[in-house]
C-alpha cells in the first residue's frame, strides 16, 4: 500500500495481481489497483486531471495523462472521499506506478498536484 498527503488530500493505493486476465506465456501481466482519495483539509477541491508514470520490470516507462479518473472529476468537500478501481497491463511480472492528480480548490485558490506515492505491481512470488 502507498500513501501520500498533499495540501490535505490523502491518496491511498492498494494493488492486486489478476491471474484470470493475465497470460505470462504471452508476457501479459494484469494488475488492479484501488485508490481512495480523501479530503482531510479545510477546502473543497475538484480532481480535474491525472498523470501516471508506469515503469515495468525492464525499466520501460510509459506516461499517461488525461481528464479525471474512471470518467469522473470528483469534487471532495472536507471529510469526503472518492474511491475507484482501475487496472494496468505490464509485459513483466513486476513494475511500479506513481503520479499526481491535479486538484482545483473551489474557492478559486491555486491548483496543486496531489501526489500519488510510488507503489509496486507484482505477481506473487515473482523476482525482478
Amino acid at each position: 500500500m502507498s500513501t501520500a498527503i498533499t495540501n490535505g488530500i490523502r491518496v491511498n493505493v492498494t494493488t492486486v495481481y489478476v491471474p484470470s486476465q493475465s497470460m505470462p506465456s504471452a508476457r501479459r501481466y494484469v494488475f488492479a489497483y484501488t485508490i481512495r482519495i480523501s479530503n482531510e483539509g479545510t477546502e473543497t477541491a475538484q480532481l480535474r486531471t491525472r498523470h501516471w508514470i508506469i515503469t515495468d520490470g525492464n525499466g520501460k516507462v510509459e506516461e499517461v495523462r488525461g481528464p479525471g479518473v474512471v470518467g469522473q472529476q470528483p469534487i471532495l468537500r472536507p471529510g469526503e472521499h472518492f474511491e475507484y478501481t482501475s487496472g494496468c497491463v505490464l509485459e513483466t511480472p513486476r513494475g511500479s506506478m506513481r503520479g499526481t492528480y491535479q486538484m482545483y480548490p473551489t474557492s478559486g485558490g491555486p491548483a496543486f498536484d496531489a501526489e500519488i506515492a510510488p507503489f509496486t505491481l507484482a505477481m506473487p512470488h515473482s523476482l525482478n
